[in-house]
């Protein structure tokens, strides 16, 4: 048992560097983990020798190791996003009465991973496996509005970037930057007819440790309207959609920003 407190430790080092962007000096984690210095180098030279750790001499900084990498890739494998929003979805369903989906980026597109129907399902292009502009969709959206400017710059480096489906939505990096704007401030995000005349999506992000959009969670129904932006009163299916997202954060360990 007089293991346990160095494993504590361990694993605080661990997780101190996960929230990290970029490598952070020994000093640095004795002092916010509150250990003395000498303990925290010899913490960080069994993580290293075990490669869940990473020295970079010339910078006398450390960061996550391949080992760690490892284990995170392995958690993906399981599904476990998939697998905790599963149940999440099927209970916004039955409370909203509309389809729900989860959605991930991928590159400049939204990939749906779940999705989930009432017991009317309405028809929609939008299934597990398909992709679609991100830029048009409320999920990805959702997303995009929580990246880093440069991000989603790399994401839509030219006018190519942005194909169209209906004659609405963004079409230019000023115009989507404008939108992402809106929808940060706002908190969730809305396309009306983006995607499929006669129907509207809200979605909000799921966040993981470091406050990083890894997914979004949406609800799709029938709405059609003439009128650009729409007059409707998406707060109350937002509030909904966003307790799930909350929820799910949650459940996966991360922190909204």
């Amino acid at each position: 048992m007089t293991d346990i407190p160095a494993l504590r430790r361990g694993l605080a080092v661990l997780r101190l560097l996960a929230t990290r962007a970029g490598p952070v000096s020994a000093a640095t984690l004795a002092r916010e983990l509150g250990l003395p210095r000498s303990t925290t180098y010899h913490l960080l030279a069994e993580l290293e020798q075990a490669r869940f750790v990473t020295h970079l001499p010339a910078e006398r900084r450390y960061g996550l190791g391949i080992a760690a990498f490892e284990l995170g890739s392995a958690y993906l494998r399981h599904d476990p996003l998939e697998r905790l929003a599963a149940p999440l979805l099927r209970e916004l369903v039955e409370r909203v009465g509309h389809n729900a989906h989860l959605g991930v980026l991928h590159g400049n597109e939204l990939l749906y991973l779940i999705k989930e129907h009432p017991a009317r399902p309405e028809t929609l292009v939008t299934d597990v496996g398909v992709r679609l502009p991100a830029q048009l969709t409320a999920s990805g959206r959702a997303i995009l509005a929580h990246l880093p400017p440069p991000h989603v710059r790399a994401l839509f480096p030219s006018a190519a970037g942005f194909v169209h489906r209906t004659e609405r939505g963004p079409t230019t990096l000023a115009a989507l930057r404008a939108v992402l704007s809106e929808e940060r401030r706002r908190g969730w995000s809305c396309e009306d007819g983006h995607i499929t005349p006669g129907f509207a999506s809200v979605a909000h992000p799921i966040f993981d440790h470091a406050h990083h959009p890894i997914a979004a969670i949406s609800v799709t129904l029938r709405h059609f309207c003439d009128s650009v932006p729409c007059a409707a009163d998406w707060s109350p299916l937002a509030a909904e959609v966003r307790y799930t997202a909350i929820e799910l954060t949650r459940r996966i360990g991360g922190r909204a920003p």
